[in-house]
């Protein structure tokens, strides 16, 4: 991890990182680690910004904000940052994610065949479908999770996936698939995108989450979330770096480097960013996409889906059919609140037992959207999930909801309650912001490529701009 530094004025680099959720921690840790004096100041009480956990009176275990980690178990930064090593642990559902639908459901498991033996005669289609995906993940990681525009690492394989990626996943699946669970499946690993399957570039979506899930699992952190937080803290601490909790920031540190862990609505208010004209106003239009209410249900006892192999797995996306959840996302970029939301639900419960019966949820609703009425939205998720679960009401004790306002107050880089740092869709969704502002200043969060995710990578490629600008090797 290491790289050949070289000192200003025979001092080492001094870097202040604004910021310390998991992309903040993840840039502190790598300069650090490289031997930059660091720093990290933090507005709230804790660390982890969007990937935190809360013990409830009952020591329950609620994850505030991120759940189960697709990308984080597969990270590169991670794994350099060898966070097992300080602690986190990896845990796995019996199933991946689980799609119900009226009268059936579909399953991701842990492998491509477990998962294609359960589609009945759309068996060899997903298997062809997903194969170049599933035996190239790792590859396709480096330069998906890369910067853009960049030449790939791995040019045939990227070219191989992005055939079908380019398409739109609800097309994909039409083409490919016959049956509604197989193209449910598809589609609902492509609403991560947070925007309708129907969009082009969806596919890319389906099918990496879907890949990431039968090799490296959709998995959860022992303990919660903030596990990876916290392992981050410790990595810079233990290379002599400093985390300040408390500490808001409203004009730009004294640093030979400044990392912003910020949206570009926190980052123009700054006294002192000297930005580029062209910069700031790139920054001026950038665009915030629709909100999440989120909703944790705690329960007496486990959700009792109708088909019990849904209880099973780590992640459900509740949604209906393909052309169900294409409907509710249209629905949400119009600003309409949909009577049948597109719902992702998290059983950590199934992984990780000792957490205590949660279901953690979330809604897609319209940017900023203030319900009609106090419960609105709980309610919509809750007869989402009785439609495929009958007697769920039966097992809830309390509901926690947030809705988009409060996920804002808690953590101003969720706008309008985007949990993806600004809209994933036309240009924003390849070009994001750069990482590299000007010398000396620097973004890491899910407002740059590779986009949100709890998988530090904003926060690893801002780092490497700064080594770059400051004399050292950057790793590749």
């Amino acid at each position: 991890m290491g790289s050949s530094l070289v000192r200003i004025g025979g001092v080492k680099p001094r870097a202040v990182v604004v910021g310390a959720g998991p992309n903040g921690l993840t840039a502190a840790a790598r300069l650090a680690a490289s031997g930059w004096r660091v720093e990290v100041l933090e507005r709230a009480g804790k660390v982890g910004g969007a990937a935190a956990t809360q013990m409830l009176d009952d020591a329950t275990l609620v994850d505030l904000g991120a759940a189960c980690h697709p990308f984080g178990a597969a990270s590169p930064a991670f794994r350099a940052l060898q966070l097992e090593d300080y602690g986190v642990r990896w845990l796995r559902a019996p199933y991946e994610m689980a799609h119900p639908l009226d009268g059936s459901a579909a399953v991701l498991a842990g492998s491509l065949e477990d998962t294609a033996a359960g589609l009945g005669i759309d068996e060899k289609a997903w298997a062809r479908l997903h194969k170049p995906v599933v035996a190239r993940v790792d590859d396709l990681l480096e330069d998906v999770l890369a910067p853009m525009p960049r030449v790939p690492g791995h040019p045939l394989a990227l070219a191989r996936f992005g055939a079908r990626g380019l398409w739109p996943a609800t097309a994909l699946g039409r083409a490919a698939l016959r049956t509604e669970e197989a193209r449910a499946l598809l589609a609902g690993s492509a609403t991560h995108a947070i925007t309708s399957p129907s969009r082009p570039l969806t596919g890319a979506f389906g099918l990496l989450f879907g890949a990431l899930g039968m090799t490296r699992g959709w998995p959860v952190a022992e303990g919660g979330s903030g596990a990876v937080t916290a392992a981050l803290a410790k990595v810079v601490e233990e290379h002599g770096g400093q985390v300040h909790r408390g500490e808001e920031v409203r004009a730009l540190p004294d640093a030979d480097a400044v990392i912003l862990n910020l949206t570009p609505r926190q980052v123009l208010p700054l006294d002192g960013t000297s930005l580029p004209a062209r910069r700031a106003r790139s920054m001026r239009r950038w665009r915030y996409g629709p909100g999440v209410h989120k909703v944790d249900f705690l329960l007496n006892a486990p959700v009792p889906w109708a088909d019990p192999r849904v209880g099973k797995a780590a992640t459900v996306h509740v949604g209906g059919t393909a052309e169900e959840i294409v409907r509710a996302e249209r629905d949400v970029a119009s600003g309409i609140m949909p009577e049948r939301p597109f719902v992702m639900a998290a059983q950590q419960y199934a992984a990780d037992p000792s957490r205590g019966l949660v279901l953690w949820t979330y809604a897609h609703v319209p940017h900023g959207y203030r319900e009609r009425y106090p419960g609105e939205v709980a309610e919509k998720i809750t007869k989402q999930i009785e439609r495929f679960a009958p007697g769920f009401r039966a097992v809830v004790k309390e509901r926690i909801e947030t809705p988009p306002q409060e996920l804002e107050a808690w953590n101003p880089n969720l706008v309008g309650g985007d949990i993806a740092g600004g809209a994933m869709d036309g240009t924003q969704l390849l070009m994001r912001q750069p990482h590299r502002l000007r010398k000396g200043l620097y973004l890491a969060s899910a407002s740059t490529a590779p986009g949100a995710g709890v998988h530090g990578m904003p926060g690893w490629w801002a780092a490497e701009a700064a080594l770059r600008d400051f004399g050292a090797t950057p790793r590749r």
